[in-house]
């Protein structure tokens, strides 16, 4: 492969540091307070309660409703450990699945919402793209310790 001025290992590294850095600042910009005082899962009951799938609300009203302080602090937290987990290279493969994973559900419980669906949509193909391009093989913790070889 040939590239301009780095190597299509390091161009992988970029768009890898990239992505956590992403999810650093969804991190980052919430407002801690309200989001942890349940904020956050508030204006998430408010859209799966009008979702047009009885299994997004079902589902909603089983796992989340019931545990809305855990809950808060299970996206917030996840947040941060994918940012971390992707800029340092650190269990790599893990946080593209574990962040893929997480801009899905907000897929199905936004799919009412295009406007909404830019900034995830290319997550996901960045963490597809970073996952079977092994992006963790050049500036990672993982490739320092010969993890995912």
């Amino acid at each position: 492969m040939d590239t301009i001025w780095l190597t299509g290992a390091e161009w992988l590294a970029v768009l890898r540091i990239g992505l956590g850095l992403w999810w650093l600042e969804s991190w980052r910009h919430k407002d801690k307070k309200t989001w942890f005082e349940g904020g956050g899962i508030t204006w998430a009951a408010g859209i799966a309660a009008k979702h047009r799938w009885n299994a997004v609300r079902g589902g909603f009203d089983v796992v989340v409703a019931p545990r809305p302080r855990t809950m808060a602090y299970v996206v917030a937290y996840a947040e941060l450990a994918l940012g971390l987990g992707l800029i340092l290279g650190f269990l790599t493969p893990v946080a593209l699945v574990g962040g893929l994973l997480l801009n899905l559900l907000y897929f199905v419980l936004m799919i009412h919402d295009w406007a909404e669906q830019g900034q995830n949509s290319m997550m996901a193909l960045i963490s597809v793209v970073g996952l079977f391009a092994m992006s963790w093989q050049t500036w990672s913790l993982d490739d320092a310790l010969g993890l995912f070889q």
